[in-house]
């Protein structure tokens, strides 16, 4: 019999497997195309898939949490920050990021998401050979202080009606919650990370 964890190992392992596939299919398309540099529309294809799996997994596999939700969608942020050039890895963060909070009913929490997820993104560098390395891997601490502090901020601040120092440290009430949030995202980079490293993704995409 299965137990949950299980079940939870398999989907990460199918979910790792389908990614890589899809990346793969993205370089064949993109090395058959002449109408741009070949480099370019890599990148923007590339960056593409990733705005779209980070807006999927942020707004369609997350758990509601009262004020917000949490979600994994973060890990795939570090991810798209390692493998492309910051600018890229930026619009894709935000656009992902953005169009999950106003596609399902927390268009409130857009501004806060749209910085955060962008200055996320520069926590991490796509300069190594590797994803894995340990300034990327450093880069989940600083990842979550912005997490918690902003949002937390965010919420204390502009979300209330009547502002005050009571209101503000109430909202901090929700730091268990981005805390589980940066630790799935974390797990997903990691597992996601290895296995792109054993395939030599960064190689094969050739930014």
């Amino acid at each position: 019999m299965y137990n949950v964890n299980h079940i939870i190992y398999i989907g990460i392992i199918c979910f790792d497997v389908e990614i890589i596939s899809i990346f793969e299919r993205v370089i064949k398309m993109t090395k058959s195309s002449k109408s741009l540099p070949q480099n370019r529309i890599r990148m923007l294809a590339v960056s593409g898939l990733f705005a779209a799996i980070i807006f999927v997994l942020t707004a369609y596999l997350h758990i509601p949490t009262g004020a917000g939700y949490t979600h994994a969608g973060d890990g795939v942020i570090y991810l798209a920050a390692c493998l492309l050039p910051t600018p890229y890895a930026v619009c894709a963060s935000v656009i992902g990021g953005a169009l999950a909070d106003g596609l399902t009913g927390f268009v409130t929490w857009m501004p806060a998401t749209i910085v955060i997820k962008a200055v996320t993104a520069l926590f991490f560098t796509n300069k190594s050979e590797k994803i894995i390395t340990v300034r990327n891997v450093l880069g989940i601490i600083p990842s979550l202080v912005v997490c918690v502090c902003c949002y937390s901020l965010y919420e204390g601040i502009v979300m209330t009606d009547n502002l005050s120092w009571a209101t503000i440290i109430a909202a901090f009430g929700q730091t268990p919650a981005y805390c589980i949030q940066v630790l799935a995202s974390s797990i997903l980079f990691l597992i996601c990370g290895v296995a792109f490293d054993k395939i030599k993704l960064k190689r094969r995409l050739d930014f």
